[in-house]
């Protein structure tokens, strides 16, 4: 079994594959033996001598298994004193989380209170003028809905006293 055999695959054949595996079923070609001189599409079968000095048939050298390192088997009771340790770490981080939180509510709300007061101060109340003499007028009107010419006295009470604020008014502006 020293003879050297070529396997040629086409580009049609790969597309077919890729599309549906299932479907496409190669037809078996003649293989043809080559030349010695074109070693890259030849595979050797025969030749176990490369295999044993650390070369693959095809002349490239062997790669060495991977070998993931895996970490030594803990105790159960090392893991569970590992998630207890965690979990207070994180509990300790909730709580600062927390207190900062509250800080910052208080903080914003103080801040918001400030703006609020001084945003929106109400002006103070001006006494408005007559207002005594007009709740007068108005109870007359109300007790005397048949006969309003009985108010006649409390209507010109409050004429008289809007005359003089206007009056006052008048002499404040110029």
């Amino acid at each position: 079994m020293g003879e050297s055999f070529t396997i040629q695959i086409s580009s049609n054949l790969v597309r077919q594959l890729a599309d549906d595996p299932e479907k496409v079923k190669p037809k078996p070609k003649k293989l043809k033996p080559k030349k010695q001189s074109e070693k890259v599409h030849t595979k050797q079968i025969s030749d176990d001598s490369n295999a044993r000095k650390g070369q693959a048939a095809s002349g490239w050298p062997l790669q060495p298994p991977l070998y993931l390192p895996v970490p030594p088997p803990q105790s159960a009771n090392s893991k569970l004193d590992d998630i207890r340790s965690v979990l207070q770490e994180s509990e300790k981080v909730l709580e600062r989380l927390n207190k900062q939180q509250e800080n910052l509510l208080q903080e914003v709300t103080e801040r918001a209170k400030e703006l609020h007061d001084k945003e929106f101060k109400l002006p103070q109340q001006k006494h408005l003028p007559c207002l005594e003499e007009k709740d007068a007028c108005l109870k007359c009107y109300k007790e005397h809905v048949k006969d309003p010419l009985k108010c006649a006295s409390f209507v010109k009470d409050f004429a008289d006293c809007a005359r003089r604020v206007r009056q006052l008014v008048g002499s404040a502006d110029k």
